[in-house]
């Protein structure tokens, strides 16, 4: 089957959309099709792209892009006699495969990653209206999967929302997989020791990790207020935060205005093929985020042997086991008991690695992509 995966996040940006893309195409180009890949521009991609079209782009929110001008590539489109659409936006590129499904009379498939009810705080305007942007993001959602042939949603989370939305087409819950033994191959103890020595990190530290996009939604807020009252007591404890946003610069300042500045370290964004020895680092993965649609990077660090602390939330059924592969906490006591366990209980914190890895097994980016090529089939039929 030749498929068109249109999405306006793709490598090298590191998020889960982006991630989940590359590893779709892989899989399926594994499992024998041809795959061509439509997204927009990024100044930081490979030169050497094989069935990658890239559509000029300009840059929104942080690393966030979204194409325009999608002409230039009508003409490849036409050539390449496409026989499925799988669309991962409902914007620019989502909009431009739409569009090729109709003309080619093609199924056209949708996966929905983004709540984004959990981000109207990025649309202008007063906060008193944000009740009226919630509502207009639900219909944009809802009309795109509606058009669409199918729809494939990460968690039973997001599926339950959708048909609040008014969602009316079949939705396939299937979580996004990963490349699970990458995660395991990929550590390079030697890699470790000079990230450590690169952020002041001493063999006595004890480091919690959180990966990923920086900004409100993720609620790091939470973790900071929390770590001041833990880090009083515990000199040798660091929190790691991996990736970058909009938030970045504010949640600098307030781990300074916190006192907790030279405990807190704030690594930036780092290339996707080094993340595994970032999670290589910490000791525990933590994350109160309330804005997931699965949490791949709950699975990342699963699959990286790091129990996941992390604040009660539907995306988690089916990741996180409490007790079994890393803590749920409802409130910052909840998160600071979870702390202890990991980062002081060796007996505790070894069992529970043990178990992260095994419950990582069954997001493999093998399964992923034979359940989405039995959506593609049927809807061939």
């Amino acid at each position: 089957m030749r498929i068109g995966l249109f999405t306006d996040t793709y490598y090298p940006q590191i998020n889960g959309v982006a991630t989940s893309v590359l590893m779709l195409r892989d899989q399926l180009k594994s499992l024998g099709h041809e795959v061509f890949v439509f997204t927009g521009t990024d100044p930081a991609a490979p030169f050497d792209e094989n069935d990658v079209y890239r559509i000029p782009s300009f840059p929104i929110v942080a690393d966030r892009r979204l194409a325009y001008s999608p002409l230039g590539v009508m003409k490849t489109l036409n050539e390449l006699r496409i026989d499925l659409v799988h669309t991962h936006t409902e914007f620019s590129l989502g909009l431009l495969g739409r569009l090729t499904a109709r003309k080619y009379g093609v199924p056209l498939i949708h996966t929905m990653h983004t709540i984004y009810e959990y981000y109207t705080h990025y649309i202008p305007g007063l906060r008193h209206l944000d009740p009226v942007k919630k509502g207009a993001v639900k219909k944009l959602s809802a009309a795109f999967c509606n058009s669409a042939d199918g729809v494939i949603v990460p968690t039973q989370k997001t599926k339950d929302l959708m048909l609040s939305y008014g969602v009316a087409r079949d939705i396939a819950v299937i979580p996004t997989g990963i490349d699970i033994d990458g995660f395991i191959s990929t550590i390079d103890t030697s890699e470790i020791k000079s990230l450590r020595e690169r952020f002041g990190i001493e063999d006595e530290h004890r480091v919690v990790v959180n990966v990923g996009r920086i900004s409100a939604e993720k609620n790091i807020d939470e973790i900071l207020r929390a770590m001041k009252i833990y880090m009083s007591s515990r000199a040798d404890v660091r929190l790691l935060i991996v990736g970058e946003g909009p938030a970045a610069k504010r949640l600098e300042a307030l781990a300074s205005d916190l006192g907790i500045a030279e405990k807190v370290i704030f690594a930036g964004g780092q290339p996707w093929d080094e993340i595994a020895n970032f999670y290589g680092l910490g000791r525990a993965f933590i994350s109160a985020s309330q804005s997931e649609t699965q949490g791949l990077t709950y699975i990342e660090a699963l699959a990286s042997g790091l129990p996941v602390i992390a604040k009660n939330d539907h995306c988690l059924r089916g990741v996180l086991n409490d007790g079994d592969n890393g803590f749920i906490f409802d409130d910052a006591r909840g998160m600071l008991r979870a702390l202890d366990k990991l980062l002081f209980d060796e007996s505790c914190r070894s069992r529970m690695s043990a178990q992260a890895t095994l419950s990582a097994q069954r997001f493999s980016s093998e399964h992923f992509a034979q359940s989405v090529q039995s959506i593609y089939f049927n809807a061939k039929k």
